[in-house]
């Protein structure tokens, strides 16, 4: 599903070049479940913001589903990321003022689709929030408006899901109930990239990439991973 082949990315200001990536090769299949870890600086979130089509790298090519990512204009990429990709970010990204289910909702609303309600509805469903739909972000845990934020990547029923430090924010009850969410989400099915520190979130994964100073310096099964 997801093919990095000898990827990039530099930054320059000036006479000053910052490689953020450095020949990077990646390769992801559908169903997948990969936690990528590494220092701060190692390049997590310049790789992350590539694979979620946010960016582009300056060397190399990424292809997604077969498509050559880096030969596609913005428009193009807007449209991967609407309907390809779902994204769950540490910091939730709910607005503040609109109840759970518009908030879910909103990529819909976007794309135009039909039906936005009740496939809205059916996303808060599907992580245990039905009964939370009529509440604001600041009525909700923060486990729970991370679980509205997993609804909300996976209203357009993408083919990824990627995820930036999800449980950054969050106590260890609720990180807990937020992984195993993913889980469930991977055992059905979905592919999941997931950035984290954390050791303890990494070994749900079934894959651990390791970066360091823009370079994949290991690449293995998760130590939680089940083998069989």
């Amino acid at each position: 599903m997801i093919e990095l082949e000898s990827v990039s990315k530099v930054y320059r200001s000036g006479p000053v070049e910052l490689r953020a990536l450095d020949r990077v090769d990646l390769s992801i299949a559908e169903g997948e479940f990969v936690a990528i870890m590494g220092a701060s600086g190692s390049g997590k979130t310049t790789l992350m913001n590539i694979l979620g089509c946010m960016d582009l790298p300056t060397s190399g090519v990424y292809r997604l589903d077969g498509t050559d990512v880096t030969a596609l204009g913005e428009n193009q990429l807007a449209r991967i990321r609407s309907s390809r990709i779902g994204f769950v970010f540490q910091s939730f990204n709910l607005v503040p003022r609109t109840d759970a289910l518009s908030n879910v909702e909103l990529p819909l609303v976007y794309a135009g689709a039909h039906q936005r309600r009740r496939r809205a509805r059916a996303a808060l469903e599907r992580v245990g929030l039905a009964d939370r739909a009529h509440h604001l972000p600041n009525q909700l845990s923060g486990g729970e408006q991370q679980r509205v934020a997993i609804a909300r990547a996976l209203v357009t029923d993408p083919r990824v899901i990627l995820a930036d430090e999800p449980t950054g924010n969050l106590d260890s009850v609720a990180t807990a109930e937020v992984m195993d969410l993913f889980c469930e989400l991977n055992h059905e099915g979905h592919t999941i990239v997931l950035i984290t520190h954390e050791r303890s979130v990494a070994a749900l994964a079934r894959r651990v990439v390791r970066l360091q100073d823009g370079r994949i310096v290991s690449d293995e099964p998760a130590s939680g991973a089940l083998v069989g």
